[in-house]
Formats: C-alpha cells, sequence, structure tokens
C-alpha cells in the first residue's frame, strides 16, 4: 500500500463502511440487484476519487473497505456513496420506487470506522469474506447449518 499524496497532504485514509437497506428489506437478493447495486457504487467512487479496496453486496447491506482523498471525511465519504447511489439505482430500478416511494432506499445510519496502517489487510479480509461469516454466524445460533 502507498501513500497517498496532495499538494499538501500525504497519508493513507483508509475506512470500512457498511450500511443497509430501510427496514432491511432484502432489496438486494436477486443477482441483477445486486449488480445494479455493485455498478452505482463503483460510479460514484470513481466519480469522486475514491478507491476500492474491497466491495461485498448482501441482501440487505453492503460492506466497502476504501481509500477516500486525504481532504475528504468520513461522513462525507459515506454522505456521497449512500446518496448517489441510491439516486442511480432509483433511476435504474424504477421498481425500487414501489418498496421505497418517498425515495430513501438507504436506512439513516451507517457503520464508519477509520484502518490504522497495520489493519488493512485484517479489514479487506473481512469484507472480502462476508458470505463466509454470515454463514457461519448461523450455524453458531442455531446449531446447524442453514438452509
Amino acid at each position: 500500500m502507498e501513500f497517498t499524496s496532495t499538494a499538501h497532504k500525504v497519508g493513507i485514509n483508509v475506512h470500512h463502511f457498511q450500511w443497509c437497506t430501510k427496514y432491511r428489506y432484502q432489496m438486494l437478493r436477486q443477482e441483477k440487484y445486486k449488480k445494479a447495486c455493485e455498478d452505482a457504487i463503483r460510479k460514484q467512487v470513481e466519480r469522486h476519487h475514491i478507491t476500492i479496496r474491497e466491495l461485498f453486496v448482501m441482501p440487505e447491506h453492503v460492506h466497502i473497505s476504501c481509500e477516500i482523498p486525504p481532504s475528504m471525511s468520513q461522513s462525507k465519504a459515506l454522505q456521497l456513496l449512500k446518496g448517489g447511489s441510491s439516486y442511480l439505482l432509483f433511476r435504474e430500478q424504477p421498481k425500487f420506487r414501489l418498496r421505497y416511494p418517498r425515495g430513501h432506499f438507504w436506512s439513516p445510519g451507517a457503520y464508519a470506522g477509520s484502518v490504522g496502517y497495520n489493519t488493512v489487510d485484517v479489514v479487506d479480509n473481512y469484507v472480502r469474506n462476508q458470505a463466509d461469516i454470515h454463514q457461519r454466524k448461523l450455524v453458531d445460533f442455531t446449531g446447524s447449518p442453514a438452509l
């Protein structure tokens, strides 16, 4: 991993973000909707000069490990990613308006954690293996594998 440098700043600004669909509805269960969500997030990332390290879309939430520009705050990055992806999803998937007529696709809250230089690989691995982690939690909770 390399330091990012601008005219007056040098550093590493890696963050782990996670946010959910409103009411935790499983809107991204179908593969086409999951892909549409990934594409919307990737468009926003490219537009705002954010670098994705890992991205994983679950049926009702999103995990992303990313590097944001040194001058951008966590809250601004979340605002751009959630708001921009929601806007693009509603444009590309008009059926989502049936579930969310007021145009709020994501829940208002989110998780945002800054990642230290030594733990970047740990967070990337966590985001990369979300399916395994959630499957493991179901097995641990019920005592038997989920169907």
